[in-house]
């Protein structure tokens, strides 16, 4: 049985969890985040992009686990989400911040195909996508933020991504438990500048951001 997109219920939820995160959402921002989440549902019926079924877990699971971790890119302009899937954060990030400059990166066809639609049909011009492995990936402007979400541990994320970072740059993983033993594997030149937990309206698990940054001798 197909799940039901209750569209006024699933935006009260959208708009209480703005809310509580002190997130100013505009009414064009707060459809297009409906609209993402309708597409993202339908779409997932027959490419299997996220195991979440039910919309009002997606809610709370996908978009408020994203939005809990906008306030990290404030003020960032290049960004690449690394490992996209059915893009958290990256479409978040890009309907949050039009002026951000945000590529997604995902080796799977059928994920890029649905971010390269959701893009089209949200009228993304600041969203690009790319398919592929994000070690081969070229780039004429390299990024002052590479994010993931979900995607490796520690030492992956940075040895596969880290030729893309502009110098003085940062990397910021979306976490669920505090990874204290992926923290010791950093590659040598690497150091988590900082670890934030996150609070994530109507779920009951752990959620950090870690910042990880060049080591100074390597700056």
């Amino acid at each position: 049985m197909a799940a039901v997109f209750d569209r006024s219920a699933l935006g009260a939820v959208l708009r209480d969890g703005a809310v509580t995160l002190e997130l100013a959402l505009g009414d064009d921002q707060h459809e297009k985040l409906l609209d993402y989440l309708a597409l993202l549902l339908k779409w997932n019926a027959v490419y299997n992009l996220t195991s979440v079924r039910d919309p009002r877990q997606m809610v709370t699971q996908h978009l408020l686990d994203a939005m809990a971790a906008l306030h990290a890119f404030s003020g960032a302009r290049q960004v690449l989400d690394v490992g996209s899937g059915g893009g958290l954060p990256g479409i978040v990030l890009a309907i949050w911040a039009p002026l951000m400059q945000v590529h997604m990166i995902d080796t799977v066809h059928k994920k890029t195909a649905f971010l390269t639609q959701v893009k089209a049909e949200l009228g993304l011009p600041n969203a690009s996508i790319h398919t592929g492995r994000v070690e081969e990936l070229q780039v004429k402007q390299k990024f002052d933020v590479i994010t993931s979400r979900a995607f490796a541990e520690l030492a992956d994320f940075v040895n596969w991504s880290g030729h893309l970072l502009e110098e003085g740059g940062q990397m910021i993983a979306l976490k669920g438990q505090a990874p204290l033993d992926e923290i010791t594997r950093l590659p040598t030149g690497w150091r988590v500048q900082k670890m934030e937990p996150l609070s994530v309206p109507g779920m009951d698990a752990q959620r950090h951001l870690v910042f990880i940054e060049r080591s100074a001798e390597e700056k």
